[in-house]
């Protein structure tokens, strides 16, 4: 099973709109072709065209990926009746969230938060389809993501600044997964290079019959 991971990011265009009285918050929870450090590990890049196929049918905005509170938006199917809207533009993966900000106390913390610029980070939960490694033999090589077959979850982050094309996974448990990242990548090429061995092994036997 492919394990489901996070990446946040932060000092992108994270803005707050009144559109006629209708509250709405937009940005980029991912950005393509940028080279950034992911803990520590390795350097990753998402390539345009990797949200091409992702499923993006059912995603949640969250806070902090608090799911102890209801989502303060919603896209279903991802269409124009949805209160989140995703979309795949130039820079990367663009959302669109309409909040309630008269019914919901949470949804107009979140509005004013943005508004203020207090809060101006995103994250997003995900699950990579295709990827390649280059450099695994340093100590930080580098990830191109190629192809994420599904998007879980969308959420406004809090934390302290970084630099804007800085992407960290924040919580113990997101570094314990790209550690892990890391560590599969590395262990399937030392597989490939042993069969590639073996391989040249029984040709040099079988060339000297």
């Amino acid at each position: 099973m492919k394990q489901t991971e996070y990446r946040s990011c932060n000092g992108l265009e994270f803005r707050a709109v009144d559109n006629e009285g209708e509250k709405i918050i937009e940005g980029h929870a991912a950005v393509f072709n940028r080279q950034t450090s992911v803990g520590g590990f390795f350097y990753e890049v998402i390539d345009s065209g990797a949200f091409d196929k992702a499923d993006l049918r059912d995603v949640p905005l969250m806070v902090n990926h608090d799911f102890s509170k209801i989502p303060l938006a919603r896209s279903r199917r991802n269409n124009g009746n949805s209160t989140l809207t995703l979309s795949v533009d130039e820079v990367g993966l663009a959302i669109r969230a309409k909040l309630d900000v008269e019914s919901n106390a949470d949804a107009r913390a979140l509005y004013s938060a943005v508004e203020r610029g207090d809060l101006d980070g995103m994250s997003f939960a995900f699950i990579v389809d295709g990827e390649e490694w280059q450099d695994l033999g340093t100590d930080t090589p580098t990830r191109r993501i190629k192809s994420i077959s599904k998007v879980f979850e969308v959420s406004a982050c809090t934390f302290p600044q970084y630099e804007d094309t800085d992407i960290t996974a924040r919580s113990e448990n997101a570094l314990d997964s790209a550690k892990k990242t890391l560590d599969n990548a590395r262990a399937k090429s030392l597989d490939k290079d042993k069969e590639l061995e073996i391989l040249k092994l029984k040709n040099r036997i079988l060339g000297g019959l």
